[in-house]
């Protein structure tokens, strides 16, 4: 099945509403085993690309996940990532800032964890965080010690949003491409989600007290994601908003982002200069030579081939 994902891509300088976008589309898939199936053959994709991504060396990929919570962003990263080489994907996530944190500016400590070329790094949650719970609760920015003449500045959230799309043109600019997205559930389906964290004890865990007193403020945070979104989804870096009621819709559309993205890349393995294959070729027989008793496969044996690259296969199904 052809996905098309570019319905869910903010447009640039265009107004959002998020109270007018679905949380819930038709399935993208026709049964549970057609949606392993699409999977699947995304996770096996992605793995080949993020291989000759990794060999190229040249560019890296940042892809961030905004939500509000039991939306779906672990899930969707263990599953859509789940064939993915550990050494050429870093994941990181942003809880509170520390002290040193907050003496920094508010792009400070997401800079140092950027992916280095050649990998694909993962936020969830980032530097957006402080135009959206900062900006819901502004008692965190009056802890964040900035001097008062730009805490008291009616146009500090502007201010902010300039700063990110400079960031991000920052980035791309030195070979960093960026796609991000916001996995947008429905205050029922959250609801939902909560009840069964509760009622299950391997999942109570995940629960706390402020994750209630969080959906009090929805309609605010849906209004910071929307200017948000608005003000920062970019064609060097374009947000995507991800109806997240249904979770196998999420993972089939954030891994066709992810694949799109990549493929635009049009990588290939790096090619040799003839003298490197003609040093190959010496030790290759040197090899041979002192292994006499060596049999070799009819095609070269490849290293990754018997290495899982769908959730069916991690899970040993």
């Amino acid at each position: 099945m052809d996905i098309d994902v570019d319905q869910f891509r903010a447009k640039k300088g265009e107004a959002l509403d998020l109270n007018k976008h679905p949380t819930k589309i038709d399935a993208l898939y026709k049964s549970k085993k057609n949606y392993r199936k699409l999977l699947t053959r995304n996770t096996k994709e992605l793995a080949d690309l993020q291989e000759r991504f990794y060999a190229d060396d040249s560019y890296a990929l940042l892809i961030v996940f905004q939500a509000m919570d039991a939306a779906g962003k672990d899930s969707s990263i263990r599953h859509v990532m789940s064939g993915i080489n550990p050494q050429g994907c870093q994941v990181f996530s942003f809880k509170h800032p520390s002290a040193t944190d907050l003496d920094h500016d508010f792009l400070w400590r997401t800079v140092a964890c950027l992916p280095e070329r050649g990998r694909i790094g993962i936020f969830n949650r980032s530097y957006y965080e402080e135009v959206l719970i900062v900006r819901v609760h502004p008692n965190i920015l009056a802890g964040e010690n900035l001097p008062d003449d730009i805490t008291n500045q009616k146009d500090i959230w502007e201010h902010r949003y300039e700063s990110i799309v400079e960031h991000e043109k920052h980035l791309r600019r030195n070979g960093t491409k960026v796609i991000k997205f916001f996995l947008h559930i429905s205050r029922e389906e959250q609801a939902k989600r909560f009840i069964d964290r509760i009622d299950k004890p391997k999942k109570q865990w995940k629960f706390s007290e402020g994750d209630i007193h969080e959906r009090e403020y929805w309609d605010d945070y849906m209004q910071a994601y929307s200017e948000a979104i608005s003000a920062t989804s970019t064609e060097h870096a374009p947000w995507y908003v991800i109806p997240a009621d249904d979770k196998k819709n999420v993972h089939l559309l954030v891994s066709t982002v992810v694949l799109e993205t990549l493929r635009s890349f049009n990588l290939e393995f790096p090619e040799l200069p003839a003298e490197e294959l003609a040093g190959l070729k010496v030790f290759r027989d040197q090899l041979i030579a002192e292994s006499p008793g060596l049999k070799l496969d009819e095609a070269s044996v490849d290293d990754g081939d018997d290495e899982p690259t769908s959730p069916d296969e991690v899970n040993g199904n």
